[in-house]
């Protein structure tokens, strides 16, 4: 793991990005603390996980998932799927008016 200064990285930036891509994430400092990790996210997914995982939003929301499935208010794999494709549904459909709506959806 290579450990450079943040004024060394603002340097030669493209250098490390090259380097990153083939010798692995680096770990940037400032005042000789730990202050970012410049890394080449390996596809599209890898990405998502990457900035899923530093979302306090998407966190919190785990957490309150995790929490109601704790408290036995959690779904069952085959009504949450359901749930899924109905919201997808919804979703693809037009917007209707308040008086437009039907009853019982």
């Amino acid at each position: 793991m290579k450990i450079v200064p943040l004024a060394e990285m603002k340097a030669k930036l493209s250098a490390y990005l090259d380097e990153c891509t083939t010798e692995g994430p680096i770990v940037i400092t400032r005042n000789g603390k730990t202050a970012a990790v410049l890394l080449v996210p390996r596809d599209d997914d890898d990405l998502e996980r990457l900035l899923l995982g530093r979302s306090p939003r998407f966190q919190a929301m785990l957490d309150r998932s995790r929490q109601s499935i704790e408290e036995g208010q959690g779904l069952s794999e085959e009504a949450f799927w359901k749930a899924a494709r109905k919201r997808a549904k919804e979703r693809k459909a037009p917007a209707r008016r308040p008086s437009e709506r039907r009853t019982g959806d």
